[in-house]
């Protein structure tokens, strides 16, 4: 027997493969399928099932494309409704893998076809639950993501519920978790970094396992302080529901090389987005004129889908020449399929060719302390509202860089912004942002928050929320 999750982290994304006498199953794939056959392929096994706990709203599956090359059948649990062929599976259906069985466990609540998988060894002893975003380690799933559903969010966590109560609370304690998701995905809220745990840790420190709570009181903690999801979640379910265009196919159309003068022609020519992937403080120095900067070496997945709202939005790539098909591959990963191609030989033949060019004035903590000394600054701080709230320089506007593309009305493009997060790394795609939009004097704060903090510029104390009401 062999159980391996294979861990995403940009997408915090947890994904399983699970061998016997060679027989595999593969759960929540992610869309590129070359490692769940590479698996198989050496442990001589076929794949014989691909089971998708729900239908995932912030990556694009791989299910469709793997079963095709595989010849799996992938499974749903019930009042799952898909475009291809796929097998609806009962609640408590047992499926047989090797010398393994795996029985399906309906959650519903995340979404309304939301299950659980759980696999008993050759004794049929239940030994680990691939809980999906149903349970998280520290958290369970968001109830405001289902599409098109007649459920409201309060309807679905009354159901995630009883889900928990009814098929995951009364298991063994030494079942191991398996979840769908770790620390960083927005499918949930206070999910811990560790990846894996034992259900007994859950049921003891999992504030929704609380034995003595009530329906009322779970719904209300689990719905509390959502953040809106993002624009391309809603678009991730859909093509999860009718399958995706080949990954080869988007890789085919974007690794395509764009001249200087190519790329000039596309931006006269239609209505094309610059996506910049290089580190911030190598873009701040100079970019091309609206360029946004969104880093690789980050969560680049999903600030691309929290703010780029048009998932078929045509776009260029600059990045490393060695790095083009990690970028094309991590945008796929979230749907953003329409990439047409990246600057032959990276950003350098841009200045090459003379081309115009932007940047970003950036300085450090020390400089920003003697600027405040001769005058009242203007200081925007991108991060969490609860970052912010743990400490900030005092007077600064907290406008949370999630939540920009319904706050620029709130910024004045004749203004001068010192920007900062908490490292560098969102302050520097707010200020490309802003830049692209017509505000031109805009300062970078290197090193952002945590370098402020060991600073001498006046910072708040830590201010409860319950306090600001």
């Amino acid at each position: 027997m062999k159980i391996e999750q294979i861990y995403t982290g940009c997408l915090a994304q947890g994904a399983y493969y699970i061998q016997s006498e060679g027989e595999a199953v593969v759960i929540d794939p992610l869309r590129e399928t070359k490692p769940y056959l590479d698996r198989a392929r050496e442990d001589n096994a076929s794949i014989k099932y691909i089971l998708e706990t729900h239908f995932h709203a912030d990556f694009v599956s791989g299910h469709v494309e793997l079963a095709q090359k595989s010849g799996a059948t992938i499974i749903y649990g019930p009042h799952a409704r898909t475009s291809f062929d796929t097998h609806i599976a009962k609640d408590g259906e047992i499926l047989q893998v090797g010398a393994l069985t795996i029985k399906v466990l309906h959650t519903p609540g995340h979404t309304p076809e939301s299950s659980c998988y759980l696999l008993h060894n050759e004794s049929g002893k239940a030994i680990a639950l691939f809980s999906g975003d149903t349970l998280f380690l520290g958290d369970v799933g968001r109830p405001d993501l289902a599409v098109k559903s007649d459920l409201s969010e309060e309807d679905l966590a009354k159901q995630l519920y009883h889900s928990l109560r009814n098929k995951i609370m009364p298991l063994p304690d030494n079942v191991i978790v398996y979840p769908g998701h770790g620390a960083g995905s927005a499918c949930g809220k206070n999910m811990r970094k560790e990846t894996s745990g034992l259900l007994c840790v859950e049921k003891a420190s999992n504030y929704a396992l609380r034995k003595d709570m009530t329906e009322s009181e779970f719904v209300k903690e689990v719905t509390n302080n959502l953040t809106p999801a993002p624009a391309y979640f809603r678009e991730n379910v859909k093509l999860n529901q009718e399958g995706a265009t080949s990954l080869q196919q988007v890789f085919n159309k974007g690794i395509r090389p764009l001249s200087v003068q190519d790329i000039d022609d596309l931006r006269l020519n239609s209505s094309i987005l610059i996506l910049d992937t290089r580190p911030a403080q190598i873009f701040k120095n100079a970019f091309i004129p609206g360029a946004i900067n969104i880093g690789i070496d980050g969560n680049f997945a999903p600030w691309v889908g929290t703010l780029i709202p048009n998932i078929n939005q045509s776009i260029v790539i600059i990045a490393d020449p060695k790095r083009i098909k990690e970028v094309i591959i991590r945008l796929a990963r979230v749907g953003y399929d329409n990439v047409v191609g990246h600057l032959e030989g990276g950003f350098k033949n841009w200045t090459l060719a003379q081309k115009p060019v932007d940047s970003v004035t950036s300085i450090d903590a020390h400089q920003l302390q003697q600027k405040m000394l001769d005058a009242s600054l203007s200081i925007l701080d991108v991060r969490k509202t609860n970052e912010f709230l743990s400490g900030h320089i005092l007077g600064a506007k907290n406008i949370p860089l999630y939540y920009i593309n319904d706050q620029y009305a709130e910024l004045d493009p004749k203004e001068t912004y010192y920007i900062h997060c908490a490292g560098g790394y969102r302050s520097m795609i707010m200020a490309s942002l802003l830049k692209s939009k017509g505000f031109i004097k805009l300062v970078d704060i290197q090193g952002g928050f945590k370098a402020i903090a060991t600073s001498s510029i006046p910072t708040s104390e830590y201010l409860c929320p319950s306090t600001l009401n």
